[in-house]
């Protein structure tokens, strides 16, 4: 028996939830095949991903100390457990495989089918000294930006999110402070529709940033959604200020920002487009562990 409430439907299992997990991306992601040639895995894909979910669930604070968990808690169920280097190359190996896992498993959240979508953009400071700026990895992706809503300039990126209302990003990017708002989550907002993430007859809700009639008609006429933002002063009254919005998307904003500035930046690489429920789960253990490996 689990460890959830005798009442409900969930329990706190972990090894019935590894186990469903397994089966369901044995049979939903990872597509049938012919056996390669030479000696087949001692780790299948399908093992590996459950470990790298299992990794971020309980909070682990790094792989070595993950895999002796491993060891300890969970070796009965995994034939084989690689050392720490041999796994760490294989989730590296295995990103866009840990990016379609999921995918799938965002798109089986409830929220997925939720009616609302919230879009907002937050600054991303990555340096606060010249000497950092000048020998960063980053150098080249990040930039001198302003922070209207903290009237101070910063170095970093700018991070675009679109998530559902319970804060699960179904797309998002990181890009330079220095473009214009509109023109970058015009782009994401494209993207995701190409990918699926967005679908005709949202409701998108964004802030007084995001008005301009080219940005409005790319979601009204293209995408066929419906936009939903503060008035502002020079323009007809439609919605009003929405002020109880813009505090639920600031603070589902404020809470993935923890998970971008924990794992987003832990390898040189940035990332720029995502559509994943992996990161809403970092978000839970940002807080307690910095990712080191960042499916994007």
């Amino acid at each position: 028996m689990g460890g959830g409430h005798p009442w409900s439907l969930v329990t706190a299992d972990l090894e019935a939830l590894l186990t469903a997990l397994y089966v369901l991306i044995d049979d939903h992601v990872i597509p049938s095949a012919r056996p390669r040639p030479g000696r087949p895995k001692k780790l299948s894909d399908a093992e590996l991903a459950c470990l790298a979910v299992a990794q971020v669930l309980l909070g682990a604070r790094s792989e070595h100390h993950w895999l002796r968990l491993c060891y300890a808690r969970l070796g009965h169920l995994f034939p084989y457990l690689p050392k720490q280097p041999g796994y760490h190359k294989r989730v590296k190996a295995a990103g866009p495989l840990l990016a379609e896992v999921m995918d799938y498993l965002a798109r089986e959240c409830p929220s997925w089918h939720d009616p609302v979508r919230l879009i907002d953009a937050t600054p991303v400071p990555c340096g606060a000294s010249r000497e950092t700026v000048r020998r960063s990895e980053l150098a080249g992706w990040a930039h001198y930006g302003y922070c209207a809503a903290h009237s101070r300039w910063y170095w970093g990126l700018k991070l675009y999110l679109v998530t559902t209302p319970d804060g699960m990003p179904v797309a998002w990017c990181l890009a330079d402070p220095k473009i214009g708002e509109r023109e970058a989550a015009a782009e994401l907002l494209a993207h995701a529709a190409r990918t699926g993430a967005l679908r005709p007859g949202l409701i998108l809700i964004g802030d007084k940033g995001f008005a301009g009639r080219d940005f409005e008609t790319l979601v009204t006429t293209e995408l066929k959604m419906s936009m939903v933002r503060p008035d502002r002063r020079d323009e007809a009254p439609r919605h009003g200020s929405i002020g109880w919005i813009r505090q639920w998307i600031e603070s589902v904003n404020d809470t993935l920002n923890v998970s971008v500035a924990h794992c987003a930046f832990v390898s040189s690489w940035v990332p720029e487009w995502s559509s994943l429920a992996g990161f809403y789960l970092d978000t839970q253990a940002a807080a307690t562990s910095a990712a080191d490996v960042h499916g994007g």
